[in-house]
């Protein structure tokens, strides 16, 4: 690491796995460790703490706070810990979205919550939602059909021609603004494009202080197109729908895999509805943004990123 930067300040935006692989590498580099996590989940125990409670949905936010938790074992598996069949109305559900609930009504504070989470877990840096405000992820699909919702979205099928949110104006916290200005490295992905990254990226005031920001952005392009969400989409295509969502290219630098997945994997996703990402170098230097071309990614029964590799390719940029 550079001199004066021991510590980096890393913003990394996103939802999903995706985002709780990343800071599962990334908490190795740095305690300054902000994560940016959509809020426009409405599925599962989320869903439903969302709807029966009003409370913003947890689960995202939960993964995350797993993932930076000093120690992933004992407290990790409980946060995790999903109800079963059988469990009553608690089917379905994970402790941790549970625990999060409760203590939001204790204190009468998501955010509160989540950072009594976070002292609870011993968290290497901090998790915030993107916005305090109710928001439903809402799109146009390739088919001219209109879907509502996250989990809807996601399981049509089809790529999206567009998505928004609801209401339009939903507003960043301070806390979320504050982390971006002060970073050293601004990192967007991997995860699904579509419902967890863009999402991010829909609140203006988060895509004007990013590009205001005077440091790296990087996007992190996925190492496998997604069934129906990304279906035949090369890395520039990846770029230019982010580009399409916020009128604007907040990001200086893209960050690619360089790694085939073995063949018994392509099959494998190719019956999935999945392949691997086309890296089309020319358009995207064409586009003017610096490529980082680099292996990331890990086999096994999946391809996808490893998130030692991750963080090393992410900090090496400082």
């Amino acid at each position: 690491m550079p001199a004066g930067l021991d510590n980096p300040a890393v913003v990394a935006l996103g939802g999903g796995t995706g985002l709780s692989m990343l800071l599962s590498g990334l908490k190795h580099y740095t305690t300054d460790l902000t994560a940016v996590v959509t809020v426009a989940d409405d599925g599962g125990s989320s869903g439903r703490l969302r709807r029966e409670m009003g409370i913003i949905p947890p689960g995202d936010i939960r993964n995350c706070l797993v993932a930076l938790a000093e120690d992933e074992s004992l407290m990790g598996e409980l946060f995790q810990y999903r109800f079963e069949e059988g469990d009553g109305s608690l089917s379905g559900h994970s402790f941790g979205n549970l625990f999060l609930a409760a203590l939001t009504r204790v204190t009468g504070d998501f955010e509160e919550a989540v950072r009594l989470s976070s002292k609870i877990l011993k968290t290497r840096g901090r998790v915030l939602p993107a916005s305090l405000d109710t928001v439903w992820l809402k799109a146009e699909l390739d088919d001219g059909s209109m879907v509502e919702g996250q989990s809807a979205i996601a399981g049509s099928n089809r790529c999206c021609r567009q998505i928004w949110l609801e209401p339009r104006d939903a507003r960043p916290t301070n806390a979320v603004l504050e982390a971006i200005a002060g970073a050293d490295i601004i990192v967007a992905g991997p995860g699904s494009l579509f419902t967890s990254i863009i999402p991010n990226l829909l609140i203006a005031d988060i895509v004007q202080a990013i590009a205001a920001a005077d440091c790296p952005r990087v996007f992190i392009c996925n190492v496998m197109t997604q069934p129906g969400e990304t279906l035949g989409f090369t890395a520039a295509d990846h770029l230019e729908a982010l580009i399409a969502h916020t009128q604007a290219g907040i990001f200086d630098t893209i960050l690619v895999n360089t790694e085939d997945p073995p063949a018994p994997l392509v099959e494998f996703y190719s019956a999935e509805g999945s392949a691997p990402v086309v890296v089309d170098s020319d358009r995207l230097e064409s586009s003017g943004i610096q490529v980082l071309a680099v292996d990331v990614a890990s086999g096994g029964n999946y391809f996808r990123h490893d998130s030692g590799k991750l963080a090393a390719a992410i900090t090496s940029l400082l």
